[in-house]
Formats: C-alpha cells, sequence, structure tokens
C-alpha cells in the first residue's frame, strides 16, 4: 500500500516517502471498563506477575494468528471488514466500544467464525442481562489492564515512600451474542451512506494535515508534512478514496510534533513493517467508527504473511502495534470538533 520514494532509500538516515497505488505504548483499558467487564483482584510477586503476562501476550496472540490462519482463501487480517455494526465490537453490559489488541482479538475471532455482530460480554454479564451461554461454545480472551500502586517494603525504608505504580493484566473470556439464547438484538439504526462519507469527509479534514490532491500514487511525505492524493475519480469506490486518505493521515499522525513515532524505515525493514502494520490497525479502527468498510489492498496476502511471521516470533508484536494504533486513533478523534465541546 505504500512504499520508499527511490531517491529517499538511497540516504541512510533519510526520511521515508510512503507511497500506494491508487485504486500502541501500551493497550490499556480503562478502569471504567474493567469494572464493567468484572475482574478478581489478587496479590501476586513480580514474577508471577511477568509469568501470568507473557501467557496473555502469547495466549492472545495465538487465537489472532489462529483466525488469520483459519480464514478460507487467502489470508484476511482480522482489521478489515465492511463496516457494519461487527465492525466495533462492543460490551454487553456496558455499551462501551472495545479497544486495542482486544478490538483485533474480538475481530480475528468473529471473523474465524462467522458472527454478524459485534457484541460481547462475559458469561456472567450474559446471565445478568436474561441470556444464557449455551453448553460447548468456545470463549475469545481479551485482557483488561489495571494500574495499581506498589509500596516500598523495604526494611530500612523508615519515611514511607510513595512507592510507585505498575500494571497488572487481566484475561477474561467473553462470548459473542451468536453464542447466548434468550436475548433480544437491540435494533442498531445505520446511517445512509451519503452521510457516512460526509462525515468521514469532515472527519479528516478536521485532522488539520495539508493534503494536495495530484498525481496516481498516494503517499506522506514527512519533510513536507503533507498527504498526496490521486483525484476522487482515481478510485474504485468511495470506501477505497476515505481508506487511503485516512491511511495516508495515519502516517502523518506519528510525525515528530505529533505522537513521534519512528518513521524512518526503509521498504522492507521492520521499522517499516511496524509503521504499516500500526497504521494499517489504525485505519480498520476509525473506518469502523466511521461505518466505512475497510477493504484489503491488492497485495493484502504477501504483507498477511509478513505479519505472521512476525507474531509468531514475538508475541508482543501485536500488542505494541494495537497500542499505538489506538493512541493514533485516539488522537484523531481528539481533534474532532465534538471533542472540544465535551471537554469544554
Amino acid at each position: 500500500m505504500t512504499k520508499q520514494e527511490r531517491t529517499r532509500n538511497s540516504r541512510p538516515n533519510g526520511r521515508q516517502e510512503r507511497k500506494r497505488n491508487a485504486g500502541v505504548e501500551r493497550s490499556v483499558e480503562g478502569a471504567r471498563e474493567a469494572r464493567s467487564a468484572g475482574r478478581v483482584d489478587s496479590a501476586m510477586s513480580d514474577a508471577s506477575v511477568s509469568a501470568k503476562r507473557a501467557d496473555v501476550y502469547s495466549r492472545i496472540t495465538a487465537e489472532i494468528i489462529a483466525a488469520i490462519e483459519q480464514s478460507t482463501g487467502e489470508w484476511r487480517a482480522p482489521w478489515f471488514h465492511n463496516g457494519t455494526n461487527i465492525a466495533r465490537p462492543t460490551n454487553v453490559a456496558s455499551g462501551k466500544r472495545y479497544r486495542g489488541i482486544n478490538t483485533l482479538a474480538l475481530w480475528a475471532a468473529g471473523f474465524a467464525a462467522g458472527y454478524d455482530n459485534g457484541l460481547w460480554g462475559t458469561y456472567k454479564q450474559w446471565q445478568d442481562a436474561g441470556a444464557q451461554v449455551r453448553e460447548g461454545e468456545r470463549s475469545t480472551t481479551v485482557v483488561l489492564w489495571r494500574e495499581i500502586q506498589a509500596s516500598r517494603q523495604a526494611d530500612n525504608d523508615d519515611d514511607g515512600g510513595d512507592g510507585h505504580r505498575r500494571m497488572f493484566a487481566r484475561a477474561f473470556s467473553v462470548f459473542n451474542v451468536a453464542q447466548v439464547d434468550d436475548y433480544e438484538r437491540p435494533h442498531s439504526p445505520v446511517l445512509p451512506e451519503s452521510e457516512r462519507l460526509a462525515h468521514a469527509e469532515a472527519f479528516i479534514a478536521n485532522l488539520g494535515v495539508k493534503t494536495v490532491f495530484c498525481g496516481s500514487e498516494a503517499y506522506y511525505r514527512p519533510s513536507a508534512d503533507t498527504v498526496f492524493m490521486p483525484p476522487f475519480a482515481s478510485f474504485r469506490d468511495p470506501a477505497s478514496f476515505y481508506g487511503v486518505w485516512l491511511h495516508e493521515n495515519g502516517h502523518a499522525s506519528g510525525a515528530k510534533h505529533r505522537l513521534d513515532r519512528d518513521l524512518s524505515g526503509r521498504f522492507g525493514s521492520a521499522a517499516y513493517a511496524a509503521e504499516e502494520c500500526c497504521v494499517e490497525i489504525l485505519s480498520g479502527l476509525v473506518l469502523a467508527d466511521l461505518g466505512i468498510a475497510h477493504h484489503p489492498r491488492p497485495d493484502h496476502a504477501a504483507y498477511v504473511a509478513s505479519w505472521l511471521e512476525v507474531l509468531k516470533d514475538d508475541p508482543k508484536a501485536i500488542f505494541t502495534a494495537a497500542s499505538k494504533a489506538q493512541q493514533a486513533a485516539d488522537w484523531m478523534h481528539a481533534q474532532q470538533p465534538q471533542a472540544e465541546e465535551m471537554a469544554a
């Protein structure tokens, strides 16, 4: 979807020019979401915390890998969707959307199982909603992070230090609404396509990144802090146009004066792949919020094959990418006028 400008590739430390043919540091679920999902607190040693955290990484990564590999035909990354209500996984108890790595995990599970709704909950949450998870149904893992204050216990510490804060990962098993009985699904109205596209146009414009419409390739140029886009007529449909435009603005979100991600990687490098993965996930998250479909690109199968290698080698890789993607999605939403009104 993107490629280096060849003249930039020849410079050892040059910024990359990201092109495309026309056509996280942590993902942290808020304490409020943790309360709605339920949790069991227990004291754990540093060693046990590390082991549990590693198990959570491995468990969720393994589920995402399995979902990708189980898909029929070409491999498909879980962040592609049709823009419907399954596109944004939501908790049945709180009504809030899942975030970061949890969104990816639930996308992957939903895609593999063929679910048509993005409503999820724990066994108890479904019971509280008057429903019952069917016997034999397989759960999907999500993780919530909780920040706690750890006091210092040194024998010679007489002044009672302030201690430090730690992040604890809690894994939970959730089930999709398609896996339960006795639950009446709420009606989810969908805005007309014309309204959704107009909203997408305004959303991207509000990001404040300069866009020049010209040529036949789409890319972000860090040195000019400018997105270059082919004309609207060059794309097969409106969803493709807004998807590409949002993707390139996703790269712009990593500029030094914004979120300061590493944009220096050359095509084929680990840094380049990490940035592409982050922005692909970001595009999936925000397009889902906007109700716009996120379609795979022509070279998607090759990219997924390389991503699968990374996931199998490093269980934390997808967590990092999802965390940075969620951070960028939050930044994009914070640029919208309604965000300022809500904060006032």
